[in-house]
């Protein structure tokens, strides 16, 4: 089975060059990997992808409204590959050296699963702390893991669906066509995650947690608090509620709430951006 790594970045290319490297050191290399340039008039993508065997660069420009296309980026990812299972990572993420491997075999046992592996967040500091390392014993002492996602000691199955997490995940490419990828309706950040997940449920699909293959998180400030991400965040929520009749990202709209940054009343149903 041939399986390829599709990756969405705008910008971050210190992230992106850790993510590849990260890809170069594995034991069970991917066959290729896509990389989608969502600020393709900025040639920093380009020059971090050139001559990296195996990696491919494919354009998407942003949305007119400045929004960054992620559903749309990981679908374009997803056609431009013919492997036969896909996983996706955000830019964001340095993979441990088991990571293609352990979704190539959890992947194999549940080829009809949303298959999830392990997030660790690296600490503020932790590149001070430990350089351009990727030992596991290091990375693992300046990074979290995140008190949400489950812990197994084995391949779990799971019917928490809202617990999926779009920045490392893998799926077949048949399970991927059956659920017909993430809604690009979802334009910008937040939800289309959540939604391609319940969209995976209603098809009978289930989550299946990997305890192997773990991703370090690379810190930055969150993306929910930044300004031009507000909008983007509202709109999906209410595309989401519309849709399946419950907020989504609950705690970061409160959380924003609590911030003045929106005004967001669940059980009144309102939820809009100040000003």
């Amino acid at each position: 089975m041939t399986i390829a790594v599709i990756t969405p970045v705008a910008g971050r290319t210190d992230h992106l060059a850790r993510l590849l490297d990260g890809l170069a050191r594995q034991r069970r290399p991917p066959d290729e990997t896509v990389v989608v340039d969502l600020a393709p008039h900025d040639p920093a993508v380009r020059r971090c992808t050139a001559e990296r065997a195996g990696v491919r660069r494919v354009a998407l420009p942003p949305d007119a409204s400045g929004a960054l296309p992620l559903a749309a980026a990981r679908n374009l990812g997803a056609a431009d590959t013919d492997c036969d299972l896909l996983v996706f990572l955000d830019a964001d993420c340095i993979p441990a050296a088991d990571l293609v491997g352990s979704y190539a075999d959890g992947l194999g046992e549940r080829p009809r699963a949303l298959v999830c592996g392990p997030v660790r967040y690296l600490r503020q500091h932790w590149l001070d702390a430990v350089g351009e390392t990727s030992d596991p014993i290091r990375l693992d002492a300046m990074s979290d893991h995140p008190a949400a996602r489950p812990r197994p000691v084995a391949l779990t199955d799971s019917d928490d669906h809202e617990l999926f997490w779009s920045l490392s995940f893998g799926v077949t490419s048949s399970t991927w066509a059956a659920i017909g990828g993430f809604d690009p309706a979802y334009v910008g950040y937040g939800a289309e995650d959540t939604d391609f997940a319940m969209r995976a449920r209603a098809l009978g699909i289930g989550l299946a947690w990997i305890p192997d293959g773990t991703v370090y998180h690379q810190w930055h400030p969150p993306s929910r608090l930044e300004p031009a991400r507000l909008g983007e965040l509202v709109a999906n929520a209410r595309r989401y509620r519309q849709r399946w009749g419950r907020w989504p990202m609950a705690g970061w709209l409160s959380e924003l709430h609590q911030r003045g940054a929106i005004c967001f009343v669940p059980d009144a149903d309102i939820l809009h951006v100040h000003g």
